[in-house]
């Protein structure tokens, strides 16, 4: 199902996929101009984003770049269906950007030879691991990706991991039980209890706070800490066969740098962008976000085949 979504942006439509389990996925369609079939992009946030927490510029670049780019919620958060509310859970994340791949290549529109996928912060961990064993992407952008779960586990001092830890376990177990769903706040000031208290997260959340009146609660559902750690894509990074940009911020304090970085090392065909700026310097409104876009178009360029896009002349 398609709808028109906003008279200001006509390029822009809200579309729900159905999923195997009978959750939709909301998603935003950018079209760009011209007669396709286009190369496609598919985008999504990071670790509590959703798509209107500041997606619809990189998404909106990109078409009009020649790329037909879908932004889209994962179940459970967003415009998404999936109870309960704001769950993270990394194989079904993984799902979900699966489930819009295979929705690109049934639309006629698109060309299913050319789709990209583009990830940011814990979306970054999902980019490695598709671009590791997915062969029908083209390419991949991992923009200040956590690609080692274990890595991150290891940047929260131990007395508050601990407490998130048991905090996890409370709602897993209440969960079990019939309880509400126990939440954590998930960019907190340093010092106060949240899934992440740092300078950078706190200059950051506003970034990713929708400007569009869409309801965000900056919350996780507390067992969503469970079992982070045991998901380390960057391990995987030597089977990234497509051509893969790795953007690393130079003073990230929230996705660890050093696996990010052998991440770029790994793959064989990888790109390396230090950033300026910490984590969200990437983001509309942070230290380096024309250079980074800039630079994200040029890659989707070079290694789309020729004579499948239209540039804007904006």
């Amino acid at each position: 199902m398609i709808a028109n979504d906003n008279p200001m942006t006509p390029s822009r439509t809200t579309v729900k996929i159905p999923t195997k389990g009978g959750d939709t996925i909301e998603a935003w369609l950018y079209r760009p101009a011209g007669q396709g079939p286009h190369p496609g992009i598919v985008l999504a946030h990071g670790l509590a984003g959703i798509k209107a927490g500041g997606l619809d510029a990189f998404a909106q670049r990109f078409a009009r770049e020649g790329f037909t780019s879908i932004a889209f919620d994962y179940r459970n958060w967003g415009g998404s269906t999936g109870e309960p509310r704001d769950l993270v859970s990394v194989p079904r994340q993984c799902d979900d950007y699966r489930t819009i791949i295979d929705w690109m290549t049934t639309e006629p529109s698109i060309d299913t030879n050319q789709i990209f996928i583009w990830g940011t912060s814990f979306s970054g961990m999902h980019v490695v691991e598709i671009a590791a064993s997915d062969r029908r992407i083209v390419g991949a952008i991992a923009q200040c990706p956590l690609v080692d779960g274990f890595a991150g586990v290891t940047m929260v001092p131990p007395a508050r991991s601990l407490r998130l830890l048991a905090a996890g376990l409370r709602d897993q177990l209440g969960s079990l039980l019939g309880r509400p769903t126990r939440y954590l706040t998930a960019s907190a000031p340093p010092g106060q209890m949240g899934l992440v208290s740092t300078d950078d997260a706190m200059a950051g959340l506003e970034l990713i706070r929708p400007k569009d009146g869409t309801e965000w609660l900056n919350r996780v559902a507390a067992r969503s800490v469970l079992g982070l750690s045991a998901h380390r894509p960057v391990r995987r990074a030597g089977a990234i066969q497509c051509p893969i940009l790795v953007v690393v911020a130079e003073t990230d304090t929230i996705a660890p740098v050093a696996p990010a970085l052998k991440v770029a090392a790994r793959a064989p065909h990888s790109e390396l962008y230090r950033c300026k700026g910490g984590h969200y310097g990437p983001y509309e409104g942070g230290e380096d976000h024309e250079k980074v876009l800039a630079l994200e178009v040029e890659f989707l360029h070079r290694h789309v085949l020729p004579g499948n896009t239209e540039t804007s002349d904006e």
